[in-house]
């Protein structure tokens, strides 16, 4: 049998009861604390906790049917509480026992309540009247357990005078006692001992019917299970079940299935045969003693409580194994392959695989053939088998078995790759067999990592899944095509045209194309269980309750809730097919308009988004914010009902007609002020006009005319100034009309009489200075020490072309095409069009745009100003009068639309940093390389960057007077479509070759720290290359990994020598390095010098041995013939004394790496992490920290690698 699959685990005190709720996921368990805890299991989290009980709570039980918890502990007391989440609490206690209360139990269909104690009797209460209506006496020492029977008026009950006894409970049902609570003398006569069964040797713990048969199971200290047969008159011992090493503590029946299962002190949970009684499966801990089990009334669920806490398992997958090929579904139920027709919705049974792997577990995975019709069923018992049968053509009412032409064998996962071919995994030996139809082995492979699972991966490949990455792998040709960093992957889902993966794990789900160049990840909280795609490339997943939604990429919500988990098989439409966990097929039908408006708006396709829009109902908060996330708040604008958030949208995405209609309904002065805050930013100076006259800003009004020339309202904001009474505003107002009589007023009767002479006189006013002098009593000969000004140059700026009746036009107020199709947030039209959502739909906006757009604006109202209460009614009237016509409607255009710029459509065009560079947009490019290579420190790409940029700009400067003209370079020049065109190429891998070609001199003329710089510049290039075919990318691959190889070389050798100057004693780590520069990927002159340098080494200190080795791999490489004989010389002194004075570490044997930071080995299996761009190889300790070897990327970070060809 498989392992126990453990679904949740908690840690606590020790658990002596337990208890699950029969419809929610709910969890009961009562602690030696004295703590009664509620588990949510299938969320993991603690819901609740009951702590009235004082000392441990053995016992704990939930009402069938209503929402009650019962509870009994060393107290002796009974508590019963209210479950309902509003009002959690102990309702009441019930008194009685004399001893500590074991057990605790409701009936399933009286207001009973059991309860077993150490006072040696079974009480039986009424929870209605909170009475004890039956006390069963007969045991002789503590009674550890009582249960009522699932259907007859039994109960059975156990105790620690090693007996088991059987009570017949009907009388108590025909003539409940009195209620009175001294009646005792009564209750015997309506409950009698029915049996008495004697056998086990010590005390029994626990006893349990059978929920449909006349068995019981009993556990006990003598460390045996019994099982017990009724009949009407009689009951006797069957048979035991020996195996437990310590007192069994609990022992259940299976709910479904003819087992038994038990846990014991002996800290195990072991599963028994019921017809043979040997014990299939064991389930043990450490440290941690079993105390009891329960078993959900529905579910295919335990639970098991321990020392330190409970754990919730199953005994088997629930999981159906099934595959879908067309418009058939084929799976497995009950052990017979069956095919279900999506379309006509029969269900027919094919093929038996009873015969197959053990009876208590179902098979696991399924593949299917549909040029054979053949079949590849797995299961896990045994350590993993296989059986490849052929199905039958047609259904002739016998359903034949798989073992009577059925090839088995051994593996944990097998899957059909081609029409004649299936693969086979045997994760104990780690080979991949290759298998024909007749079962034989064509081909072996060795995965190239650890593999737990295979999945189909395409034509010829397999995805591997290992603990950490999931390996795209060719298994033509033996070699890795892409590897992503992943959870262990459980389910492979590939789309229908097969550009698409989804990789299921426990928690995660990434979708990938084809060869794993692009992908996205999803995390869950709660277990992902299956999934499907639906006709428009959105993947349709379910989890433990609900079934969700993911756009390819990566945004993903939630679809409809689940009661129970199901198994997605295919989504067509409105229609989810699955399958529940018996294995039956369902139909649910959803509403798919969310994430197909999602999907709409994602690939630019208007027509169906406002095909949607017309059609349905798409409400709620989580559309709004998405829209507003993903930068289209004038849709949201559609879906806003509420005023505030409609004018919130309005002014984020620049709508003043809507803004303006809004802010008339809600008409608070803070609103005003922002809607003239964004009209201002779009040089709409009507509506920032309309605004200031609400919100009665007098003096920004008064500037706003200044600014737009209107001089003819500036002398009426003057009038309005002067009926208000406000000195300053009339100064402001007389200063911006060039009224320098009415400053001087202004300033006389505010008693600045200085200021006023002052003005008076620069501005040459003599008779109004002369006046001033007269009023306050002086004259010229008292302000002679006055300086004397020049005359007063400041004049009111000329209106050269009159703008007070237009709106300042600017580039961002181009209409848009849902400024245009959401006027007023709402559509007109029939909606009768049919829109698809294609892979392929276009845009399709020019003809809905010519329907939905609008052309009439709304009229600006009028309002009155309402001024204050200083001036008289006569004045008020007049100023409104003359104020009539103060606001003009004339609006002729809301600006030029731009056009999207060159740069823009590079970066939009390109997945490659260098393109992104060459546009100017360094910091998507900055992104792009961490994404990509893990790049962190950009500080060494500044001058790349600069010289890309320019490399892609040319300046012309036509005339002198004006700013160069800006001229973009492109690839393809003779490309018409925005959707192609790309930025010239600056730097060619053939260009860079040509510069590593330069390294390759440094190294060959000793010139090492030359060449170092050089192949760093080099590899600093390779990172900002375009690639345009797959042949490039390879040949860009290979250029990496030879500038690695050079840079690492010569970088170890430039470390040897300044070992050898600055540590002269240190002679050991100057012979390693020498040695281990030879294992560095060298051309093959270069593998001389480094073999001819480490042999002079090696010689220099005695090491003839190692010295003649590397001798023996310098004859390999055919150097000339000066140097064979300088090599047989060291051979043969080496044959002569074949030792070595200074022993080094240094394996020539073993197959090893070299560590780019500390300069050691890194020998074949032992951990290490890598460079996601150079794939250089570093010690684990280095993870996170900035590369040595190129000071560019964060070693071992999750990266994507070089984007796909294009």
């Amino acid at each position: 049998m498989s392992v126990m699959l453990t679904k949740f685990e908690s840690k606590s005190n020790r658990v002596k009861g337990l208890a699950f709720h029969p419809t929610q996921p709910l969890l009961a368990a009562a602690l030696h604390n004295g703590s009664v805890q509620l588990w949510n299991y299938r969320m993991g989290v603690l819901v609740d906790r009951f702590e009235e009980h004082e000392g441990p709570v053995r016992g704990v039980a939930i009402h069938p049917s209503r929402a009650l918890l019962v509870t009994g502990g060393d107290d002796y007391k009974i508590k019963v509480w209210d479950l309902k989440p509003q009002s959690r609490r102990c309702l009441f206690t019930l008194h009685g026992h004399l001893d500590y209360v074991r057990t605790v139990q409701f009936h399933h269909e009286m207001p009973w309540i059991l309860s077993a104690s150490d006072d040696q009797t079974i009480r039986i209460w009424n929870s209605t009247s909170r009475h004890c209506i039956a006390i069963l006496t007969g045991h002789s020492h503590y009674v550890m357990s009582a249960q009522f029977h699932p259907k007859d008026d039994l109960i059975v009950s156990t105790s620690m005078d090693q007996t088991v006894r059987v009570w017949d409970i009907s009388g108590l049902r025909k003539n409940t006692p009195n209620n009175g609570p001294n009646n005792f003398e009564t209750f015997d006569t309506f409950s009698t001992v029915k049996y008495v069964l004697e056998g086990h040797d010590r005390g029994v713990n626990w006893a349990s019917f059978h929920p449909t048969l006349p068995l019981i199971v009993s556990a006990a200290d003598d460390r045996t299970i019994k099982i017990w047969r009724m009949s009407e008159t009689r009951a006797w011992e069957v048979d035991s079940c020996r195996g437990h090493f310590n007192s069994v503590s609990s022992a259940i029946f299976h709910p479904k299935h003819e087992l038994i299962v038990s846990c014991a002190e002996d800290k195990t949970v072991r599963v028994w045969d019921l017809a043979k009684r040997t014990a299939i499966q064991t389930f043990r801990r450490e440290n941690d003693r079993f105390w009891i089990l329960a078993a959900h009334p529905n579910l295919n669920l335990f639970a098991a409580g321990h020392d330190g806490g409970l754990i919730v398992f199953k005994l088997e997958r629930e999981r159906p194994a099934f595959t879908v090929h067309g418009d058939m579904l084929y799976y497995i139920r009950d052990k017979y392959v069956r095919s279900y027709d999506f379309n006509s919705g029969s269900d027919i049974g094919l093929l038996s695989v009873r015969k197959f792997g053990s009876p208590y577990v179902p098979p696991r995975t399924l593949s299917y053939n549909p040029a054979e019709r053949a079949v590849v069923v797995t299961i896990s018992s045994d350590n993993g088998l296989f059986e490849l049968s052929s199905l039958p053509t047609q259904s002739n009412g016998e359903v034949k078995d798989s073992s009577a032409d059925g090839k088995r064998g051994t593996a944990h996962s097998a899957i059909f790759v081609a029409r004649n071919r299936f693969a086979v995994l045997n994760k104990t030996s780690q080979l991949i067999e290759v298998r024909d139809l007749s079962n034989s082995v064509v081909k072996t492979i060795k995965p190239p990592a650890q593999t737990n699972e295979i999945f189909y991966g395409g034509t010829a490949c397999l995805i591997l899944s290992s603990t950490s990455t999931v390996v795209l792998y060719d298994i033509q040709q033996q070699k890795t095509i892409a590897e992503l960093n992943s959870p262990p992957v459980k389910y492979v889902v590939w789309n229908a045209d097969g550009s698409l993966v989804a990789l299921m794990s426990k928690h995660t789900i990434t979708i990938a194309n084809k060869n794993f160049s692009q992908n996205s990840l999803i995390h869950e909280t709660i277990r992902i269980k299956s999934g499907a795609w639906d006709d428009a490339g959105v993947f349709i997943y379910s989890t433990l309750n609900h079934i969700k939604y993911c756009l390819p990429q990566g945004d993903h919500g939630v679809i409809c809730t689940l009661d129970n988990p199901v198994y997605l098989t295919r989504v067509k439409g409105k229609t989810a097919h699955c399958l529940d966990r018996s294995a039956r097929p369902r139909t649910i039908t959803f509403d798919p308009t969310e994430y197909r408006f999602k999907l709409a708006l994602l690939r630019n396709n208007y027509d169906e988004m406002l095909h949607i829009i017309r059609t349905s109902t798409l409400l709620g908060q989580s559309i709004i914010a998405y829209l507003q996330q993903k930068g289209f708040p004038e849709i949201a604008l559609h879906f806003v009902q509420d005023k505030n958030t409609r004018f919130d949208l309005a002014i984020e995405c620049g709508n003043l007609d809507v803004a303006l209609e809004t802010a008339r309904a809600i008409d608070r002065p803070e609103c005003w002020d922002r809607l003239a805050q964004q009209a201002l930013k779009q040089g709409n100076h009507k509506i920032v006009e309309k605004a200031y006259q609400q919100t009665k800003n007098f003096d920004r009004l008064s500037f706003l005319y200044l600014a737009t020339g209107s001089t003819e309202k500036l002398s009426k904001m003057q009038k309005i100034a002067d009926a208000r009474g406000d000195p300053m505003s009339r100064f402001h107002n007389a200063l911006y009309a060039g009224d320098v009589l009415g400053r001087i007023t202004v300033l006389r009767e505010v008693g600045l009489h200085p200021l006023a002479y002052l003005t008076a006189k620069t501005n040459g006013l003599e008779e109004e200075a002369a006046e001033i002098l007269e009023a306050a009593g002086l004259t010229e000969a008292d302000v002679d020490d006055v300086p004397t000004f020049g005359k007063c140059t400041l004049k009111t700026p000329p209106v050269v072309t009159p703008t007070s009746n237009l709106n300042w036009p600017t580039i961002s107020m181009g209409e848009s095409f849902f400024d245009r199709a959401l006027a007023n947030g709402h559509l007109d039209g029939d909606g009768d069009i049919p829109h698809i959502n294609g892979m392929d739909s276009g845009v399709g906006a020019s003809t809905v745009l010519d329907e939905w757009a609008r052309d009439e604006e709304p009229p600006v109202e009028e309002d009155g100003w309402e001024l204050d209460a200083e001036a008289d009614d006569d004045e008020d009237k007049d100023v409104d009068e003359e104020f009539e016509d103060a606001v003009e409607e004339d609006d002729l255009g809301a600006g030029a639309a731009p056009g999207v710029s060159e740069n823009e459509l590079w970066i939009r065009n390109s997945p490659f940093a260098a393109e992104r560079v060459a546009a100017g947009s360094f910091d998507t490019a900055m992104q792009l390389l961490n994404q990509q290579f893990g790049v962190v420190n950009f500080a060494l790409l500044k001058p790349l960057f600069l010289s890309i940029y320019r490399s892609s700009h040319v300046y012309v400067s036509p005339i002198a007077s004006l700013p160069p003209l800006q001229l973009h370079i492109r690839r393809n020049p003779e490309e018409t479509s925005p959707g192609r065109v790309l930025p010239v190429v600056a730097r060619t891998l053939q260009s860079i070759r040509t510069e590593l070609s330069e390294g390759y001199r440094f190294v060959s003329g000793n010139k090492l720290p030359e060449a170092q710089a050089t192949f760093r510049l080099v590899l600093q290039a390779l990172l900002l290359m375009v690639v345009s075919s797959d042949n490039e990318a390879k040949e860009w691959r290979e250029t990496v990994t030879a500038a690695r190889e050079y840079l690492l070389g010569v970088s170890i050798e430039l470390e040897r020598r300044r070992v050898a100057q600055e540590e002269p004693d240190n002679v050991r780590r100057s012979l390693e390095l020498a040695a281990y520069f030879t294992h560095c990927q060298l051309q093959s002159q270069h593998m001389q010098i480094a073999l001819r340098s480490a042999i002079g080494v090696f010689a220099k200190v005695n090491n003839y041995a190692t010295a003649a080795k590397f001798a023996r791999r310098l004859l390999d490489l055919n150097p000339d013939p000066k140097i064979v004989a300088q090599a047989r010389q060291r051979i043969a002194a080496g044959d002569r004394n074949p030792r070595n004075t200074v022993e080094v570490s240094y394996d020539e044997f073993t197959e090893f790496e070299i560590c780019a930071a500390t300069y050691t080995p890194i020998y074949k299996g032992s951990p290490s992490v890598r460079c996601p761009y150079t794939d250089a190889a570093f010690l684990p300790e280095f993870k996170g920290k900035l590369d040595t070897l190129m000071e560019l990327t964060e070693i071992g970070a999750t990266s994507s690698g070089l984007p796909a060809p294009r």
